[in-house]
Order: C-alpha cells, then sequence, then structure tokens
C-alpha cells in the first residue's frame, strides 16, 4: 500500500505517519515544511496547501498514479478565509481530481454541523465537496489526545497544571468521549484496506467524561495535588478566545474556547458495525504511561509562551516609545559617558527599530525571524555600549546586567517558537 498523506506535520499527521509505516506502508508525507519529516526517515513532498500551484490537479496527478491512497489530515483551526479556502476546498479539489482510483480518507470533525466557527463552516464546506464521489469515507473524530497535544487538547493540559486554580470553560459538565491518536490512525489505516462507504462516520472512545473530569485526570497524570476549580463563564471565555484568535495566543483561541464549552462527543456506532478494530477508553491511554518532567514542562509552558511573547512586545513597544519622546538632556543624563552626537542617534534608531519588533510580536509575524532578531538587537546593544562606555556595567542600577537575563529570556522564547 502507498499513501500521500497530506497535513503529515501535524498532531494527528505524525500519528497517522508513524502508524501507517509501523504497517509497511509507503508513506509520503506532505507538508509545508518537511524537514523534521525527512529527519524522521519519511519520503516527503514538500507543499503549501495555500499555494496555487496545489489547486491544480496537474501538480499532484503524478504522486498518485497508480492507485495512491490519500490520507486528508490537513485543516486550519484558525485564519483568515483566504487561508481556511484554499486548505479546505480549493487543494483538497486538485487531489480529488488527480486520484488514479486509490481511495480518500478525509479527516473531518464532529460537532461541525450546527457549530458556527469558521473551523466548523469551512469543514461542513469541505465535507459538501466530496458528497457523491467515489472511493472516499469522510471520518469525524471527536476529541483527539495523545502524547503531544494540539488545540483543545493543548487547553485542556495547559489549564490541568496551573498552580492555584483549574480553569474550566462554562459549567465543566460538557462531555467528552475522546480517542487516542493512535487509535483513530488504526481506524484510519482499516478505512484505506476495507473502505466502509462514505459516511460521514464519528469516531470517538467508549468512555463518556465530563471536561471537569477530564482535567482532573490529567492534574493527576501529571503527579499535581487538586486545586480548586475556576469556573469561567462561557461569555467570558468567548472574549478570551477571540483575543486569543487576535494576539495568536496558541492553546487559547475561539476554536478551543467553543470546542470545550460546547464539549466534543462522538457516536461511533454505525462506523463500528463496519469495522473491527476498537478504541480505548480515556483512561485506558492516560494511564498506559507514565507523565515525566517534560509533560509537565510542555502543560506549563503552553501559556507562559504566549505571556513571555507579550511581555517582550510591551518591553519594546515601550523601548521606542522611550527612544522617541525622551528629551536630549535625559538621554544624556542616563548615558553621560557617551558624547551628545552618539548618544541621540542610538535612542533614536531605538525608537524606530524597537516598535517595529513589538508590533512583530504582537501580530505574531514571522516568529522565529521576529525571535533571532530580538536576541540580535540586544546582544548588539549590550556589546556597542559596552565597547563604547564600559563603564556602564557598573551602574548601580544594573542596567546594562540587566540585558542578561532579557539575552537569556530571548533564547527561551526563540527555542518554544515552533506550535508543532
Amino acid at each position: 500500500m502507498k499513501v500521500l498523506l497530506l497535513g503529515a506535520d501535524g498532531f494527528i499527521g505524525r500519528h497517522v505517519a508513524f502508524f501507517l509505516r509501523g504497517q509497511g506502508v509507503e508513506v509520503i508525507a506532505c507538508a509545508r515544511c518537511v524537514s523534521r519529516l525527512e529527519q524522521m526517515g519519511f519520503a516527503t513532498l514538500r507543499a503549501d496547501l495555500g499555494d496555487p500551484q496545489t489547486h491544480d490537479p496537474a501538480f499532484w496527478r503524478s504522486r498518485l498514479a497508480g492507485g495512491v491512497h490519500v490520507v486528508n489530515c490537513a485543516g486550519l483551526l484558525t485564519g483568515p478565509e483566504t487561508a481556511f479556502r484554499t486548505v479546505h476546498i480549493c487543494a483538497p479539489k486538485a487531489v480529488l481530481a488527480a486520484r488514479d482510483g486509490g481511495h480518500l480518507v478525509h479527516i473531518s470533525a464532529v460537532g461541525i454541523d450546527h457549530a458556527d466557527t469558521p473551523f466548523a463552516q469551512w469543514r461542513r464546506e469541505g465535507e459538501a465537496r466530496l458528497t457523491g464521489q467515489s472511493n472516499v469515507t469522510v471520518l469525524r473524530p471527536g476529541l483527539v489526545l495523545g502524547e503531544t497535544s494540539y488545540g483543545g487538547s493543548s487547553a485542556l493540559r495547559a489549564f490541568a497544571a496551573l498552580p492555584f486554580l483549574r480553569p474550566v470553560v462554562g459549567t465543566g459538565t460538557q462531555p467528552f468521549n475522546p480517542v487516542h491518536a493512535s487509535d483513530l490512525a488504526t481506524v484510519i489505516f482499516e478505512c484505506l484496506s476495507t473502505p466502509p462507504g462514505f459516511g460521514p462516520y464519528d469516531i470517538g472512545g467508549p468512555e463518556t467524561l465530563s471536561q471537569s473530569q477530564l482535567g482532573a485526570m490529567y492534574r493527576r497524570w501529571l503527579g499535581l495535588r487538586a486545586v480548586p476549580e475556576l469556573c469561567l463563564p462561557s461569555p467570558v471565555a468567548r472574549v478570551l478566545g477571540r483575543l486569543g484568535d487576535w494576539l495568536a495566543l496558541g492553546p487559547i483561541s475561539s476554536t478551543a474556547v467553543a470546542q470545550l464549552d460546547a464539549g466534543v462527543l462522538a457516536d461511533p456506532t454505525d462506523l463500528l458495525q463496519a469495522i473491527s478494530k476498537r478504541p480505548r477508553s480515556a483512561t485506558a491511554f492516560i494511564a498506559a504511561r507514565p507523565a515525566g518532567t517534560q509533560d509537565l514542562w510542555h502543560a506549563r509552558l503552553y501559556l507562559l509562551k504566549p505571556l513571555t511573547r507579550l511581555v517582550l512586545a510591551v518591553m519594546w513597544l515601550g523601548s521606542g516609545v522611550v527612544g522617541l519622546m525622551a528629551p536630549m538632556m535625559a538621554v544624556i543624563a542616563t548615558v553621560p559617558s557617551l558624547p551628545a552626537a552618539i548618544a541621540m542617534p542610538l535612542a533614536r534608531s531605538g525608537g524606530v527599530v524597537d516598535p517595529a519588533i513589538g508590533v512583530a510580536l504582537l501580530t505574531n509575524w514571522q516568529p522565529k525571524a521576529t525571535a533571532i532578531a530580538q536576541f540580535l538587537v540586544v546582544a548588539g546593544y549590550t556589546l556597542g555600549l559596552s565597547i563604547l562606555s564600559p563603564g556602564l556595567w557598573l551602574d548601580p542600577i544594573g542596567g546594562m546586567l540587566k540585558n542578561l537575563p532579557v539575552l537569556a529570556l530571548l533564547l527561551i522564547h526563540l527555542a518554544l517558537v515552533d506550535e508543532r
């Protein structure tokens, strides 16, 4: 069997790639960034589904010749309408037209029929474009959990790891029957081997838990003591979700909040009648592996990561305002060892560069490049001032010394740039 896997570098995609390879399947891992997949030993196809060339069946035809199957795990949780359209409609349409007899398993999501988020709307549209096509199976997973996490599952872990209170969205009674990502991969493999028909088929685990129970289970798994539960009213949570969308706050997004607020309950009855595989319960797969210190770091850093970015943005914006607005005498008094002819241009140039970095951080524009630029600018400031005025290191307020922890924080920020 040979499978072209779209979205192979995502949370679900990686689980599917590794499972299929373990079954002897020849996997072509397709993603926008494939360098890590190449290091993991996969044959790869670099393809940005937002690129117009991927909307032409000719781009895919040679890769799908001879009955190559397709598993489409590509999808967006948040983004502009143009990105949703290209990823959920244009590229899959071209792939569908380029097939040469292979089967297509399309990964959608439970609960999209009545939800009004852009994620749900474009998922519905994507399914509608597949209706009536031959050799297609649509799977709608519920809440997908795994050793890694993304979206709503990341928010669950992050909330569970907070030190004093464990937040839940709404009442916390919303029902979930999670499925493990590797169990989903098993079901996908069976749907390729013995197609059950179009569907769409829900797929979830056999155990139903409330949001509160899931959060408490994750906290116990992390080895943390129980803390009081904080119920975030749904309107407040939705505002936080929209703020998270605007500021690109990772696990805090309108889609993740909507998912937690509504619950995700899949009814796999129809699918289980057509396949032999049976997913495990959430209690079984969470208890199957001990949590390590790295798991706790991961859970806590998920909320510290966007907080770090916002704090750095405030620092750069504030520094820019000071650099532009400070009067000449104040600048000279701050660095008396520097001649005014040097001190003022430095202050004014910082007043231009620093706000630009701050805006880039707020909008999450080119995160890796922005992180590197921050480090180089601070390191440049520090080295340049050390050469021009070494006496600044003896400042009793410690202005230059404070650059050292800032540089360390910037390295941590750079290490956390990748979302997946």
